[in-house]
């Protein structure tokens, strides 16, 4: 597995500012100071962040351990796949909600704020709790280096996650694995259940180049004694792979497949799930009868392994209430004019993810309201395969006849909006090009026309987006807003 080499001055200079930021932190926690505390965390939290990437489970599990252990007290399920995770994870903590259970679920990436890393029942964990969480982590980080090295941001994170869910008394969990899955350092946590959505081509570079290598990675989340749900079905090497390796350690397999299903254009889908019957889920896209195939059979697999216990009206409550915000969210924006039209947010961050948004802008059930031509606001990492993102997207007559602002995050990872509009010409995609310094100047110039509003090709765009919403209290306060604190952190958002 290739790594992010970190050049020995840059290392210092992290390290100066980590421990910079923990002095502030600490002192910011015996105090009581949420939001000065907060901040710390999050200085010290981006300063790790430049430690490089290192995948591999031996950091983390000494990290775990020196914290006491915190993971073997929470059971649940552990979700890998190229795609469908987040809704996934979504689908099946509005079931346990629904049915009144408490439990954390730790999605990734964050939109707005660094704390949606780990939600309790929907909502993300409060400034002070996770703050003194990334406090015993860092001291924990410290005490192992020697042994192990130097933990990596996301190896600090995992840490912190499980003594957070400690220090809150909660003991389910369901946990989206960051990458892969072999190497990832959610993989230090065994929960019982092990989901593998699908198999798709990204992340290559830590991956493989070949959908076969990248089952495997993802496959090795299945543990002993596990069950384990997975929802590939046509792609039969890859279902090989996870079946091969359920084998070899003696779990159980679910292959969870969608029944017929109806599309309901914005209020979502009905379908049939083996052992439910008919159910609406109220998320957007055909894509999503796949989702919740396996979100059941998870909430299955969960009872089946003494974890919890969903009613099937529970299930029924929640799938028909999901919300995934940033996934093919509409939002009804009068745009500072009055005239309240749609705005379409989904991240679309790669060509699946791409090709599952154009099926939907597709869908003769789904109408985008607004009066005149769409306008598609786009921005991409430059580590993407943004030809294939904008190929995908230039199949829908919408977007080949909209305008496309071409923008950027500001993210060093980001591409340039003058390249972007490149490959979006190249792409057949859109009537007209044109660049915008930033999403806020986007949005205004966006503002301009009457037509509905699309956001796409990256989750850091589409946060941006959303941050500003809700400020604006476009769209309700959900938790997520850090009225005091930056939210430019690094990690994983796509």
């Amino acid at each position: 597995m290739p790594e992010t080499p970190v050049p020995p001055a840059v290392m210092d200079v992290a390290r100066r500012d980590v421990a910079d930021a923990r002095m502030r932190l600490s002192a910011g926690v015996r105090n009581g100071d949420a939001a000065g505390a907060w901040q710390a965390a999050l200085e010290a939290l981006s300063a790790r962040g430049r430690f490089g990437v290192r995948l591999g489970l031996e950091r983390s599990i000494a990290l775990l351990a020196e914290l006491g252990s915190p993971e073997r007290d929470v059971r649940g399920a552990l979700v890998a796949g190229t795609n469908g995770k987040g809704s996934v994870v979504t689908l099946v903590s509005a079931a346990l909600r629904a049915h009144g259970l408490r439990h954390a679920t730790t999605p990734k990436p964050h939109l707005v704020s660094y704390r949606e890393r780990v939600m309790l029942d929907g909502r993300p964990l409060a400034a002070l709790p996770f703050a003194r969480a990334v406090d015993r982590a860092l001291g924990a980080a410290d005490a192992i280096e020697g042994d192990v090295g130097p933990a990596t941001e996301f190896e600090l994170l995992v840490g912190a996650v499980f003594e957070a869910l400690r220090a809150e008394s909660v003991q389910t969990a369901i946990v989206e694995v960051g990458l892969g899955g072999r190497l990832d350092a959610t993989h230090a946590w065994d929960g019982g259940v092990a989901v593998v959505t699908n198999i798709g081509l990204d992340h290559q570079q830590y991956l493989g180049e070949t959908t076969t290598a990248i089952a495997t990675e993802k496959a090795a989340i299945i543990m002993p004694g596990d069950i384990a749900v997975t929802g590939i079905g046509s792609d039969e090497a890859s279902l090989a792979v996870i079946r091969s390796r359920a084998e070899s350690v003696g779990a159980s397999l679910v292959i969870a497949q969608p029944g017929a299903t109806r599309l309901l254009g914005r209020a979502g889908l009905e379908v049939e799930l083996d052992g439910y019957g008919s159910v609406a889920v109220a998320l957007i896209g055909a894509h999503q009868a796949e989702n919740a195939a396996v979100a059941a059979a998870t909430i299955d697999a969960l009872r089946l392994a003494g974890i919890v216990d969903v009613s099937p009206a529970s299930l029924r409550a929640g799938f028909a209430a999901a919300r995934w915000p940033g996934r093919l969210e509409l939002i009804e924006h009068p745009f500072g004019r009055g005239d309240a039209r749609d705005l379409l947010l989904d991240g679309a961050h790669n060509p699946a993810g791409a090709a599952a948004l154009a099926a939907a802008l597709k869908d003769p059930h789904l109408t985008l309201h607004g009066e005149g031509g769409a306008t598609l606001i786009l921005a991409a990492m430059a580590d993407k395969d943004v030809a294939g993102v904008c190929a995908a997207l230039a199949t829908v007559p919408l977007l080949r006849a909209a305008r496309v602002l071409c923008t950027s995050v500001g993210d060093a990872r980001s591409l340039p909006a003058d390249a972007l509009r490149t490959i979006v010409r190249a792409a057949g995609l859109g009537a007209h090009a044109e660049v915008c310094p930033d999403p806020a100047a986007a949005m205004q110039r966006a503002a301009e026309s009457s037509g509905p509003v699309i956001v796409a090709g990256s989750l850091y765009l589409v946060g941006a987006v959303r941050e500003a919403l809700l400020r604006a209290g476009v769209v309700p306060d959900d938790g997520s807003l850090d009225p005091q604190v930056d939210r430019g952190v690094s990690g994983s958002a796509q």
